[in-house]
């Protein structure tokens, strides 16, 4: 496969991340209980919207669809957001795992940029790589953001009373389960020397 079809599936893959992600960041948004929070994920929400407008000006210079593609990888961290808003936590606690979610759906879409900013790179393609560039510094910033607005939320959090054990959900009870065969699976592997 040439390397401009293969930027072309990552692209697309980039494109279908930014769009699930218009529609997951203000359920964060509503979600969240501190107020910076708030507003950090309403900001990015419209950054968001904006990136989702410039991959199209990637695609229309490249004449092509940016449609075509599902970002399975972002459904996954979506679904995780989604598992931390469901969280029995109280107080600051909340908050924290909703800095977690957000933190691995900024660090996804900042590899996939660079990835598809080296691609356009190699391909002399400076226009598509300063597009996606722009991007590139939204995607670092806003997880720079949520990193600062994240430490007094985390001091506070590791400041808050231990409560009384919650029962597991059945979706708690599910992902353990699943850890559980993740790591009876790896441990073969593990335990093999390296080379």
């Amino acid at each position: 496969m040439p390397l401009k079809d293969v930027l072309l599936d990552e692209l697309r893959d980039m494109y279908s991340a930014e769009n699930q992600l218009v529609k997951a960041l203000p359920k964060l948004a509503k979600g969240a209980k501190n107020p910076k929070l708030k507003q950090l994920f309403s900001v990015h929400l419209q950054e968001t919207k904006g990136q989702v407008e410039r991959l199209k000006k990637v695609f229309a210079e490249l004449g092509e669809k940016p449609t075509g593609q599902h970002c399975n990888g972002m459904e996954g961290v979506i679904e995780e957001g989604k598992d931390a808003l469901e969280k029995n936590e109280e107080n600051a606690s909340f908050d924290s795992g909703l800095i977690g979610a957000a933190l691995r759906t900024e660090h996804y879409e900042i590899a996939g940029y660079e990835a598809c900013i080296s691609m356009a790179t190699t391909l002399a393609m400076p226009s598509v790589a300063k597009l996606l560039n722009s991007s590139l510094k939204e995607e670092l910033a806003a997880a720079a953001k949520i990193t600062a607005a994240g430490t007094p939320i985390m001091r506070q959090s590791a400041q808050d009373p231990e409560g009384l054990k919650k029962p597991k959900t059945g979706k708690e009870k599910y992902s353990a389960k699943k850890s559980k065969e993740d790591e009876a699976k790896a441990a073969p592997d593990l335990q093999r020397p390296t080379v």
